[in-house]
């Protein structure tokens, strides 16, 4: 059994129909999104079309947002998630029946979506195992063992898989964390527990501009970046009011 595993895809079509294309020549079984399916980004209504095809996508802080509201959220944030909102509201650049049988498709599909999964030893979230939705878990939290502590203590089994801070790499009980090119691309699971970040498709942050996800086969993480088309992907924010930090951010990979 194979899975891809992607996370934070942001509303950014082109960074997704890359993924999904390296994802094809990979020879998967299913794909498990981790969250985060829209928001910052211009095209979120595509990529929710596209996530409602995968085995399981889970809530992310930026749904469980356009559902009840962006509370917490920087004004850049909260102006994307409030225009998100609206396109899905009023059907974007469709009209008639077919937008509106759409949108509600997918409004009942975000409405759906879980904050957490266990499959057997592995868990699957899109902050940390102690609170799927909203907590972060950076790579200087390592420093902090009471925190790393009760993050490992609240889930069972031998990993579980995480996004959020769109920055990839992995934790271990022993207060680690590791790159991916630490890693050398790869992480063979372990007796020790692991936190696993999967990096973001659409929004990565480790100063690597390229999309990123994993491939996961239940003993072996293996991490995959793929270059797609950012001109297309900046272009798209011209046509909404969405923030231009929020496009401009896209190349610097941060």
């Amino acid at each position: 059994m194979r899975q891809a595993i992607v996370s934070d895809i942001h509303g950014n079509e082109p960074a997704l129909l890359a993924v999904m294309a390296d994802i094809e020549a990979q020879k998967v079984d299913e794909i498990i999104c981790l969250g985060d399916v829209v928001g910052y980004g211009p095209r979120p209504r595509q990529c929710l079309v596209t996530a409602l095809d995968y085995k399981l996508t889970l809530l992310g802080n930026h749904e469980e947002a356009v559902l009840f509201g962006a509370v917490g959220f920087n004004d850049k944030a909260r102006k994307a998630i409030d225009w998100t909102r609206e396109e899905l509201l009023t059907g974007g650049s469709m009209d008639g029946d077919d937008a509106v049988a759409r949108d509600r498709q997918l409004w009942d599909f975000i409405g759906s979506l879980r904050k957490s999964e266990q499959d057997g030893e592995f868990a699957y979230v899109h902050g940390s195992p102690r609170d799927p939705t909203r907590e972060y878990v950076f790579a200087q939290d390592r420093f902090d063992q009471h925190k790393m502590n009760e993050i490992f203590a609240s889930f069972d089994g031998r990993a579980c898989f995480m996004g959020h801070t769109h920055i990839p790499g992995v934790f271990e009980e022993d207060y680690s964390f590791r790159t991916p090119r630490d890693l050398g691309g790869t992480y063979p699971l372990g007796r020790k527990k692991a936190l696993i970040n999967v990096g973001s498709v659409g929004q990565p942050r480790d100063g690597d501009a390229r999309a990123c996800y994993v491939i996961f086969d239940f003993e072996t993480v293996s991490y995959r970046r793929v270059e797609y088309d950012l001109d297309r992907a900046v272009g798209d924010f011209s046509s909404t009011p969405l923030p231009a930090y929020l496009a401009r951010r896209l190349r610097e990979g941060k």
